[in-house]
């Protein structure tokens, strides 16, 4: 394939997207919902405009990273720390209610399962799936209404991180007990002693940060060396620690959140983020997406599937906000923010495919849960936020 057909490829997501982004606007909907559709209309399913190669994916996955850093850089350091015992009571709760909610619907499709037989960790694993957090898609929503720093969005922002790691630890018990070749136990060592290594270098790399800042303030070298960290976490998250990239990506935003030039180096992100690797991102979504399998049953399981996963994050996780004082209102908002899937349950998904615990026929019911809750994540969050304002301030 000529390289420089790429170009033609990224030139149409980008017309694309931003058009149907701005229509979008225009129906009061987020933007990202109208570049994930316009990804699925360009996408092979519709019109066969753009295929998804290995180059978008980086791209897109580029694309995440950056959104995630941003949004650790415009949090509220000390919110998080608030928020942080209810974020992990809530996302207890997102791994838990999903999983026993994704185990029970295939066995109510293909029948129940002695434990520990083949067809019982294929019906643990759909639940496993449905533990995936993908809070990106929540991320810009709320960035769009300006919602990101609050209360809420804090504790959505807080509560989803931790699910992603508890939701690796699940799959790597899952796996381990089908497959004694892996090691469990090794999983959850390495994820604890990469949240060890992020305090303590994360320190000192902001002492460096502070002192260059009170030098050099407002300078591009700033947000430039910042970018690097980024990409260095995330780099060092997945390769030492086995742990999501853009939870380093996360964790570099939490480094420098609390520098007196966060504002302007999330400005510059998100320069980059909004012209090219954004748009990217969320068009791939739509761009994955390949319904030419479907047939009746899939199609039946599939709906089974999206209603589950929406249902058991907004159950799982508003029921325990609620229990954690949050306003019922408000508490309906985290369920929801929680309810997105995206990268993390393609991750998952593919892993279920490696090791023999998910039929690919399957893949198609993962991709419907992560078109509609991308789509329907957004505009119920700004409906909610709109008819019913939440209260602020950190208990």
């Amino acid at each position: 394939m000529e390289s420089y057909l790429v170009f033609k490829d990224l030139a149409i997501i980008v017309i694309f997207a931003k058009l149907f982004g701005i229509v979008a606007r225009k129906l009061k909907a987020p933007q990202v919902v109208g570049e994930i559709i316009a990804g699925l209309l360009i996408g092979p399913s519709v019109l066969g405009f753009v295929n998804l190669t290995d180059f978008i994916s980086q791209m897109a996955e580029i694309g995440v990273i950056l959104l995630m850093f941003s949004a650790g850089l415009e949090t509220n350091l000390h919110d998080l720390i608030k928020t942080g015992f209810k974020a992990t009571l809530i996302a207890c709760a997102g791994v838990f209610v999903p999983l026993v909610g994704g185990t029970v619907l295939y066995s109510m499709f293909y029948g129940w399962s002695a434990v520990g037989t083949t067809d019982f960790f294929k019906a643990l694993f759909i639940g496993v799936i449905l533990t995936a957090t993908s809070v990106s898609i929540t991320v810009q929503a709320l960035r769009e209404m300006g919602k990101l720093k609050g209360l809420i969005g804090t504790t959505i922002l807080s509560a989803a991180i931790i699910d992603d790691v508890i939701g690796i630890i699940v799959l790597t018990v899952v796996i381990g007990l089908k497959d004694a070749s892996s090691n469990a136990g090794s999983v959850i060592l390495s994820t604890a002693l990469f949240f060890v290594f992020a305090i303590g270098v994360g320190f000192v790399i902001y002492k460096i940060f502070k002192v260059l800042d009170s030098r050099y303030p407002h300078t591009r070298r700033i947000p430039i060396m910042g970018l690097a960290l980024c990409l260095a976490m995330a780099y060092v998250a997945e390769k030492y620690f086995g742990i999501a990239d853009i939870t380093g990506a996360y964790v570099a935003g939490i480094i420098l959140c609390n520098l007196r030039d966060s504002e302007y180096i999330s400005e510059k992100m998100d320069i980059n983020s909004y012209m090219l690797f954004g748009p990217i991102f969320f068009a791939s979504i739509g761009l994955k997406t390949d319904i030419s399998d479907l047939n009746a049953s899939v199609l039946l399981f599939s709906l089974g599937f999206v209603l589950v996963g929406l249902a058991c994050k907004i159950i799982g996780c508003g029921l325990v906000a609620k229990c954690c004082k949050f306003s019922w209102a408000d508490s309906l908002k985290i369920g929801v923010g929680m309810m997105t899937r995206g990268e993390v349950a393609l991750i998952v998904a593919q892993k279920g495919l490696a090791v023999g615990l998910l039929s690919p026929v399957y893949f198609t019911s993962v991709i419907l849960l992560i078109i509609t809750s991308s789509i329907l994540t957004p505009i119920v969050l700004k409906v909610l936020y709109a008819k019913m304002p939440p209260k602020e301030e950190i208990a």
